[in-house]
């Protein structure tokens, strides 16, 4: 589970769906098939830019479909794509609409698992950061009243 969270499209796969996606644009009409294809490789980009854009797909689809497979299968990919920018308070929120639903998807509570598992490997990373610049900082003010003191 956690490698596809690190799984990246192949640059050809990302062309083809793209221009499957803009023939369709062009001709006035995107099947909702099409539309997931190229989100989905969206979402698995290197690029933010391109997860973001591979997002606001999958709420478009969500928002028109009243198909409620297709709105589970759009909310967990909406978490698998938030999760990838880091928006762990937003892939939350989809994979918890899916486990409102459907306590049993062993899927969507494996993610959620990483999920939380990620938000606590960052938050103490974020943690150690600012730890680490507060020494810095204090160090530098000792420094400075020593120096100060000398005079």
């Amino acid at each position: 589970m956690e490698a596809m969270l690190d799984e990246t499209v192949s640059t050809e796969d990302l062309k083809k769906f793209e221009q499957r996606y803009n023939e369709q644009m062009t001709r006035g009409s995107v099947s909702p098939k099409t539309q997931f294809e190229y989100a989905w490789c969206l979402v698995r980009s290197k690029y933010s830019k391109d997860n973001q854009k591979g997002i606001i797909l999958l709420e478009d689809l969500f928002h028109k479909t009243h198909d409620e497979t297709a709105k589970r299968d759009y909310l967990y990919y909406l978490a698998v794509g938030n999760t990838r920018l880091k928006e762990y308070d937003k892939a939350l929120k989809y994979v918890n609409g899916i486990l409102q639903v459907q306590p049993g998807n062993h899927q969507a509570a494996e993610l959620k698992k990483i999920i939380k598992k990620k938000m606590e490997k960052e938050g103490l990373l974020g943690m150690a950061i600012v730890g680490g610049a507060a020494a810095v900082a204090l160090g530098s003010i000792i420094g400075l009243g020593v120096a100060l003191a000398k005079k």
